[in-house]
């Protein structure tokens, strides 16, 4: 995918009209992913540019703790560097604001778009725990079926929780284990016995069983929006 710069808003020629021809032909990249439903990296990526400008417009640095995957220390100083330079410059102040305020009103649409996919596959997909569930559940494995497609995807998961000064967050780590048809005899229950047997490093796992009934791309939709959901539904049970 076409991507942006952390800085591109004020990288280079501080000109509006070369600024909204990047800005455009990445939207357009965008919203072409987005019409075939593939939603990551796409929606990660606008929402951290959205929040980019937001900061910047704020008189703020950058959304260090917010994006730390996403921020290097010198990606940090240099754009402190480079705003402590522009604020004084009224000419360019005003060009980067416009720049900014466009940017802005032009990604909003992309997000509703983006969100509104993410809420409608997340509205298609049912959990459902496999067999007794442990009381710690936050390692184990779900299998995941796309649609009709006989095929499940066997995936081992560890639920992740981190921190920042305002809140507690939880993520999720995988690893792809196997491929499974499912059938009248090859049944998630059967498949939770025989991750069992072969692997001994999880001997009492939870298994969820997470299932869409209409089929999406799913590297680019169904499987991130199956880890976050996943992620919700046991923070929820436990």
């Amino acid at each position: 995918m076409k991507s942006l710069g952390t800085n591109w808003f004020i990288e280079g020629s501080i000109d509006f009209e070369h600024k909204k021809y990047i800005l455009l032909d990445y939207l357009q990249e965008i919203n072409r992913h987005f019409d075939k439903s593939r939603l990551y990296p796409n929606l990660t990526d606008l929402v951290f540019h959205y929040n980019n400008l937001l900061d910047f417009k704020r008189n703020k640095s950058i959304m260090q703790q917010a994006f730390p995957q996403r921020l290097t220390q010198a990606d940090i100083d240099a754009l402190k560097l480079t705003y402590q330079k522009i604020v004084q410059d009224d000419s360019t102040m005003r060009e980067i604001e416009s720049i900014i305020s466009y940017a802005l009103y032009k990604m909003d649409p992309a997000l509703q778009t983006g969100k509104e996919i993410y809420d409608f596959v997340e509205s298609r997909l049912r959990i459902d725990p496999v067999g007794l569930v442990p009381l710690m559940p936050y390692n184990g494995y779900f299998s995941l079926r796309n649609g009709r497609e006989r095929t499940n995807w066997i995936y081992e998961y560890q639920i992740t929780i981190f921190e920042n000064k305002d809140d507690k967050f939880r993520g999720i780590n995988i690893q792809f284990v196997d491929t499974y048809e499912q059938s009248i005899t090859n049944t998630p229950e059967s498949i939770k016995l025989d991750l069992i047997s072969k692997r001994k490093h999880l001997p009492n796992p939870a298994l969820y069983y997470v299932a869409s009934d209409i089929s999406f791309p799913l590297e680019q939709t169904l499987l991130p929006v199956a880890k976050r959901s996943l992620v919700k539904y046991i923070s929820n049970a436990a």
